[in-house]
């Protein structure tokens, strides 16, 4: 399990082609799953501390998106596959 921390752009002190993967830590939340989409866009499911499910997308370490507040995991990804994030 590997820790990492953002700044709200982009992970810091981290190589470019080390991506997080289930069971990591990103600012505190436990990653739940990833998918890839794109070339290089990976979505990252995290669970936040109040026990919903966040999105983290991200372009290499780069945070482009980020959307909060899903009930469960399975509405954070039926999001993600409609483009919704």
């Amino acid at each position: 399990m590997a820790i990492y921390v953002s700044d709200g752009k982009k992970l810091i002190d981290v190589e470019y082609d080390d991506i997080p993967t289930v069971n990591d830590m990103i600012d505190g939340m436990r990653v739940l799953s990833t998918d890839k989409r794109a070339e290089d866009e990976n979505g990252m499911f995290l669970l936040e501390t109040n026990g919903n499910v966040c999105c983290y997308v991200f372009d290499e370490i780069f945070i482009v998106g980020k959307v909060n507040g899903f009930e469960n995991l399975v509405d954070a990804i039926e999001a993600w596959n409609n483009n919704e994030i």
